[in-house]
């Protein structure tokens, strides 16, 4: 069926898969989501140490330019000391190559080391616990990868691939590698030229790279951790304010479905003010009125039941006295009768099937502006041109209002039997030589339909009843079973249907007889009555 393809379809859209985690879970991802955005600093904390590295090669580079115009200005018997100075207060390595490769001089090889190389082997647990960290942060940012350093076992120029660009590019070239404890090992190279070419190597263990990035890692580690503590605690306060009480009503809901709507006692919530509240309030009301929808068609059922057991029982009657009447003027009485109660059984099962199915077509129809005035002055043509001019019957007037000053949203054949259920209630109850009074008016955002008639009037006490199914208490003299009782029972579900109401009272000219009066709210935006 095509309903249930497009069913199907939207279950399959793409978000409903999101649908199958419970609230809590799904409140918890978003949050963690956010915290997860915070943690994105490590990316960028990635990117600052390429910086630091980077800017830190470059002081480097332009650092052996100098060295190179110093060298180029001393004395030779003043360059060595030259170079123990340069490499003792930039803490780096200088090694020296012939064109032909060879090493000529190594600053460690001619005065104290200025940096060490550390074992990793011989380091706390600590520190390995800090460099697994390194590299998981490099795994996850999806840091490039760099070598490790290894001293070579001969050195040469050749064993140095920066040196070897040096020397063939002519200009400076540098290189990164890991030391063996996972700090920045910096090195460049430049050639330089006094008394004959040669190739300087600058190497550095900028240790403090690491030391400023764990920095900036742990507090933003730091960060993170609080926010995800503090993200997680107030997401599973806010699931547990929002799921319990869902998880509640949820209960309430399967026990009503279950058939358990009398003993179900659905929670109100009413110290919430929020969604959640309006909720419960919402559903404790649809079941308190699926209460009353109960119990009204079980009344509604017993009533019909009473309803047709009398015509049935009296047509059963006729026919079982037929056999033993032996006049023939008995048996027409007889027939008379069964068709009468026929007939009253015919009108009941229509207004009981009208009666049944007018909330539900209510709920389904579309409300279209309806003129009031003229639906009425239309109704009542139609009904002067059924009747016979030779029966006496009450005279109708209705008192005209201006085009366009009556207008309701609604359906026009359900107010348009509204009506004239109203208007036959009021005929029945007037003399043939009565007049019943309509008028239709507008009165601010309402819209008053009135029908008077000549009749006895309606005792205060039963004005609210005689809007009940199957009341009937008819004028002295009617035919039994001319009317089923729901004509006006049937007005008041429509008029109601249209958010209006319906009510009895005496006449406003103080006239003997009743007068209905429906109320409906008026179209906006529609005329004023002048």
């Amino acid at each position: 069926m095509k309903p249930d393809a497009s069913v199907a379809e939207q279950e399959e859209s793409p978000l409903v898969w999101s649908a199958r985690w419970s609230l809590t879970t799904r409140i918890l991802a978003v949050n963690i989501l956010a915290v997860a955005l915070l943690a994105g600093g490590f990316y960028y904390l990635d990117t600052y140490r390429s910086r630091l590295v980077d800017t830190r090669i470059e002081v480097m580079k332009d650092q052996l330019a100098m060295l190179d115009s110093a060298l180029e200005a001393a004395r030779p018997d003043q360059r060595a000391g030259l170079i123990d100075e340069f490499a003792a207060a930039t803490e780096s390595r200088l090694r020296f190559y012939a064109a032909d490769g060879r090493l000529i001089s190594d600053s460690f090889a001619n005065g104290p080391a200025t940096y060490t190389l550390r074992d990793p082997n011989l380091q706390p647990w600590k520190r390995d616990a800090a460099r697994a960290m390194d590299r998981g942060i490099d795994w996850i940012v999806g840091a490039p990868t760099y070598p490790d350093f290894q001293e070579p076992a001969v050195d040469t120029a050749q064993s140095w691939p920066e040196v070897v660009e040096a020397q063939t590019s002519g200009l400076a070239a540098s290189q990164f590698r890991y030391a063996p404890e996972r700090t920045p090992l910096l090195s460049a190279a430049r050639v330089v030229e006094f008394e004959e070419p040669q190739t300087v190597l600058m190497t550095l263990n900028a240790r403090d790279i690491t030391r400023t990035v764990r920095a900036e890692r742990f507090r933003i580690a730091i960060v993170v951790a609080m926010v995800l503590m503090t993200s997680v605690l107030l997401s599973l306060f806010l699931a547990r304010t929002i799921v319990r009480p869902l998880r509640r009503l949820a209960r309430a809901a399967v026990r009503v479905r279950l058939g358990r709507a009398r003993e179900v006692v659905v929670p109100r919530l009413p110290s919430r003010r929020d969604e959640i509240g309006t909720l419960a309030r919402a559903l404790s009301d649809m079941t308190q009125a699926l209460r009353e929808r109960i119990d009204a068609g079980e009344h509604f059922a017993a009533d019909v039941t009473h309803e047709l057991k009398n015509p049935i029982a009296s047509v059963r009657s006729a026919i079982e006295g037929l056999g033993r009447v032996k006049s023939d003027e008995q048996r027409a009485q007889l027939l008379r009768i069964a068709d009468e109660d026929v007939r009253r059984l015919d009108r009941l099962v229509s207004d009981i099937s009208e009666a049944s199915r007018v909330d539900a077509q209510l709920s389904r129809t579309l409300f279209e502006p309806i003129d009031v005035g003229m639906m009425i002055e239309s109704m009542l043509a139609s009904r002067a041109a059924r009747v016979d001019a030779g029966t006496p019957h009450p005279r109708l007037a209705f008192a005209r209002p201006r085009k366009g000053t009556t207008v309701v949203m609604g359906d026009g054949h359900r107010l348009e039997r509204a009506i004239d259920n109203i208007i036959d209630n009021a005929i029945s109850f007037s003399p043939e030589t009565g007049l019943v009074c309509i008028s239709a008016t507008r009165l601010g955002d309402e819209v008053h339909v009135k029908v008077d008639d000549d009749g006895p009037g309606i005792e205060p006490a039963q004005r609210d009843a005689i809007f009940r199914r199957f009341h009937s208490e008819r004028p002295a003299g009617e035919a039994f079973g001319r009317h089923s009782g729901l004509g006006l029972a049937i007005a008041r579900t429509i008029v109601e249907g249209h958010s209006g109401t319906i009510s009895a009272k005496d006449r406003d000219d103080g006239k003997p007889g009743a007068s209905l009066l429906i109320t409906l709210p008026a179209r906006e935006g529609g005329a004023e009555a002048g």
